[in-house]
């Protein structure tokens, strides 16, 4: 009885390659020929979809530039309440981390699998650090109403909070029982008058530059100083509240810092969740000499996002 051999083409792939054969590299995709191929592919669609995270970014910054175009001094008296010490810092730390990256990538290239690790840990650290100081940031702006929107600004006074409401909300507001009576009374005379002799869009405009908080910023500057000073918890609870030449839209500045900082502190986040991943698989040994295009892809995430930082700390916290 004859047996019947198969066909060696017949275990072959359509490729003509064998699944069996021995020196196939795992890491290769099958619709690659090479791993410099799929290398290639895999740095010119991460570099296509950065040019797509600078588009979405851009957006924001030709906002950034509107606003501030329209509203030069309110940018300039409001990044005074920006700490310029701690975004130097957040500063530092991501120059740092993309450091620590980049030493990640080259040692990933050369196979040293513990100072890939190492370096991988110390990016991570970086990113927390970052995090971290945005926190403390963000809850101290919190902490003295210096958000976005409506509840931006609300004097402790009664009065003074009729002064700056706009007229429809002044007559609508609630008569003031004690003695501050007179002045809240006085508040809805003004009201009054401002429906009748100022148009509309005049109560969101900015005094001039010789009157406004250009000239003015100084004073109030050090006042907010003195008041944290003696604050318990080196917070100001009436610091920007108490102060009467607060500009007309400044919440403007801190809707736009809020909307471009926190979309990067999702930047970071997700970069975080990246490097992650990559330290999982550094330890268990999957990046080498031959393949480790996973980190250099990684690495270059990581470095836009620092880079979009680098724009982003000058345009807030230093320009007065």
């Amino acid at each position: 009885m004859t047996s019947i051999q198969a066909n060696p083409s017949d275990q072959a792939d359509e490729h003509g390659h064998d699944d069996h054969e021995h020196g196939h590299d795992p890491n290769l995709a099958h619709h690659f020929d090479s791993m410099e191929q799929q290398m290639d592919s895999g740095k010119l669609g991460m570099w296509l979809f950065l040019a797509t995270e600078v588009l979405f970014f851009g957006v924001l910054f030709v906002a950034y530039a509107v606003l501030r175009a329209r509203n030069p001094e309110v940018f300039s008296y409001a990044s005074l309440y920006l700490d310029t010490i701690m975004g130097g810092i957040n500063t530092c730390v991501l120059i740092l981390s993309s450091l620590t990256m980049a030493l990640a990538v080259r040692f990933a290239q050369q196979g040293r699998k513990g100072l890939l690790v190492l370096c991988l840990w110390l990016t991570m650290g970086g990113a927390v650090g970052f995090l971290v100081i945005k926190y403390f940031e963000y809850s101290h702006k919190i902490h003295d109403h210096l958000v976005w929107g409506g509840t931006f600004y609300e004097p402790v006074d009664p009065a003074q909070k009729l002064l700056l409401a706009t007229p429809e909300e002044a007559l609508d507001a609630p008569l003031i029982d004690g003695p501050q009576e007179a002045n809240a009374a006085e508040a809805r005379d003004l009201a009054m008058s401002q429906i009748v002799n100022r148009p509309e869009e005049a109560a969101s405009s900015v005094k001039t530059a010789a009157l406004g908080p250009a000239g003015l910023s100084a004073g109030p500057a050090a006042a907010e100083a003195a008041i944290e000073t003696t604050e318990s918890d080196g917070h100001s609870g009436a610091g920007h509240l108490a102060d009467p030449e607060m500009p007309v839209g400044t919440h403007l500045f801190f809707g736009i810092y809020f909307c471009m900082t926190g979309l990067h502190g999702i930047h970071v986040l997700i970069g975080m969740g990246v490097i992650g991943w990559l330290i999982w698989r550094s330890q268990r040994g999957d990046f080498g000499p031959k393949y480790n295009t996973p980190v250099d892809l990684g690495g270059l995430y990581w470095h836009i996002v620092d880079l979009i930082w680098i724009f982003l700390f000058p345009l807030f916290y230093l320009i007065h």
